[in-house]
């Protein structure tokens, strides 16, 4: 072949001209830009460079989304209920589990195929690099985000599920919830079997407005209530020998064939016991398992609380190993569980007080915004740590009203020493404190005389303001906050 006769090589068709390199980076920015429009707009790539049926399929979807999340977004601001009834319905928390799979999914894969439409393959090395490594960032990030959605939803479904059952919804009773809060510990053969705390929460079914209820483990010859199974059985009150109120539950549990079918003959006993003392019809109950309590309170990264006195860890049957200093600072879960807990010391009824005090403490600094961000944590800890009869289709309800009881004053009126002779109850006297103690609440009774404490006269026990022969002040108050 002569020099004449060979092909000419042109500089335009060389792929290291100028021209070429023009055209590959305006093929990369044009594939830049397909991801940028799917991750703004899924769908708008596939209908300007792809398959225009299912990119408006997709774009139409992700209307329709925006829609939904901004209409709810405009009721939630408006209506807090509505907002509180998303987060604990089951049956909206598993299609909302279910559409972000799909939409983590279905997302990922037009990020796919909004590279493939840039043509990456005609890209030199470094842009084809830079390309996968793009795509990769967006489709990872948006899908995961949506998966890990996903699963704080269903974090949430199983707590509800799990914490709370289907049962009917129990009306208020004179415009209030009643709810006994049992405490117990989870040690071998206790666990729901016989509760060492019990406190009623007395709660206005419209503010929030709350009084709580204190009864000792250890009153004796109280009456149950009228017509309930227990009452048949001790029509002259619970006046066996040593029987005591934390043995009710026992009691029951030994003798399970006189509640035919229940499925918590001691807590059912429980309630028509402090029914019978208070007066009060119980709505719902929940058993604290007062081992797992700390870990709810590691969840939510401590309480805030003040120490009057030190609170010895341990004692009672075991080995003292430490001591809560004194100081107004925020407790770990250990050692706020032995704050409520600890008697080495002290009394019943300084704990008591101590108790009443963890609850003022924890709902007034449980935020939402603390809740939101240690949501698995709580959620677990929680079912862990609660068991309780409250229908899932009341949780939205009572959330709602512990909303409104913080930045409220609670109540608090403790059937305990020297109002009350734990012994030998005065029942119509109880009866009337706790009647007077929501009276005053609801703003239907004159106050109280109160009597302030100077710090010369106010005798610190076990931890407490207060004494067994003067009473402690966080057992009878008309602002716990204040008291504690």
């Amino acid at each position: 072949m002569t020099p004449d006769s060979r092909p000419v090589r042109h500089p335009a068709s060389s792929p290291t001209s100028p021209a070429s390199e023009r055209a590959a980076r305006v093929r990369f920015r044009r594939a830049l830009s397909l991801m940028a429009m799917t991750l703004i707009a899924p769908g708008t790539a596939q209908i300007a460079a792809g398959n225009a049926k299912v990119g408006r399929a997709a774009f139409r979807i992700w209307l329709g989304v925006l829609t939904v999340a901004f209409s709810v977004l405009l009721v939630v601001l408006v209506h807090r209920e509505f907002a509180l009834w998303l987060v604990t319905n089951t049956a909206v928390l598993g299609w909302l589990k279910l559409a972000l799979i799909v939409g983590a999914i279905g997302w990922a894969l037009l990020f796919l195929d909004a590279w493939r439409l840039g043509q990456p393959l005609s890209f030199g090395l470094r842009e084809r690099r830079a390309a996968v490594g793009i795509n990769g960032i967006l489709c990872f990030s948006v899908a995961g985000t949506l998966l890990f959605g996903a699963h704080i939803v269903g974090v949430q479904r199983d707590f509800m599920v799990t914490m709370f059952g289907d049962g009917s919804a129990s009306a208020a009773n004179h415009g209030r919830f009643n709810v006994l809060l049992m405490g117990g510990d989870s040690g071998a053969g206790r666990w729901g079997l016989r509760p060492d705390s019990m406190t009623v929460a007395s709660i206005d079914a419209e503010t929030g407005r709350t009084v709580l209820i204190g009864l000792p483990r250890n009153m004796m010859n109280f009456p149950f209530a009228p017509g309930s199974v227990m009452a048949e059985q001790f029509p002259n009150g619970f006046d066996c020998e040593g029987c005591m109120l934390n043995g009710v539950s026992t009691w029951a549990g030994d003798n399970t064939e006189l509640f035919g079918k229940s499925k918590n003959p001691g807590v059912d006993a429980t309630i028509m016991a402090v029914e019978g003392i208070t007066g009060l019809t119980m709505n719902y109950w929940a058993m604290v398992n007062l081992q797992g309590f700390k870990d709810l309170v590691d969840a939510v990264g401590g309480v805030t609380l003040t120490v009057r006195q030190s609170i010895p860890v341990g004692g009672l049957g075991s080995d003292v190993t430490g001591y809560i200093d004194p100081g107004t600072r925020k407790l770990n879960g250990f050692e706020t569980l032995w704050y409520a807990r600890a008697r080495e010391g002290s009394d019943d009824y300084s704990r008591m007080a101590r108790q009443k005090c963890v609850m003022n403490a924890m709902l007034e600094q449980i935020s939402p915004q603390s809740a939101l961000r240690n949501f698995s944590q709580i959620a677990k800890a929680s079912a862990a740590m609660i068991s309780t009869d409250l229908p899932g289709s009341e949780v939205d309800r009572f959330i709602s009203l512990a909303l409104k009881a913080r930045g409220q004053k609670i109540s608090t009126v403790s059937l305990v020493p020297p109002l009350v002779n734990t012994s030998a109850p005065d029942i119509a006297l109880i009866q009337t404190k706790v009647a007077e103690a929501i009276d005053r609440a609801e703003g239907n009774a004159p106050k109280s005389p109160t009597t302030r404490r100077t710090k010369k006269d106010a005798a610190v026990t076990g931890g407490s303001i207060g004494s067994l022969s003067t009473g402690y002040a966080a057992n009878q108050a008309e602002d716990l906050d204040a008291t504690c």
